[in-house]
């Protein structure tokens, strides 16, 4: 299985966080990509630091998962991690009167 865990600062990236994903995974063999969040303006979430994402790694690895760390790309068009965003202004709907 492949799991895709994208990490969110604050939201789901604490050792706690780590510990829970290995507990859900424990006899399922995986291949775990961590995915740090891609942040662009209107968003409220934020990207965890580099050692943050380094240290829940470094557990699962401890816990004898594949755990990988995915490389944003695409992030000039806002479509790392399949997160696409629109940057366009759009005039509201006008209806008849």
């Amino acid at each position: 299985h492949t799991i895709e865990y994208v990490m969110l600062a604050g939201i789901n990236d604490s050792d706690e966080d780590a510990r829970r994903l290995a507990k859900w995974l424990k006899g399922v063999p995986s291949k775990i990509n961590l995915i740090p969040f891609n942040s662009f303006n209107s968003s409220e979430y934020r990207p965890p630091t580099t050692e943050r994402v380094l240290k829940f790694q470094s557990y699962l690895i401890e816990q004898n998962f594949s755990a990988f760390i995915r490389q944003n790309r695409a992030t000039d068009i806002l479509g790392a991690c399949g997160q696409l965003a629109a940057s366009v202004t759009l005039d509201p709907i006008k209806t008849p009167a």
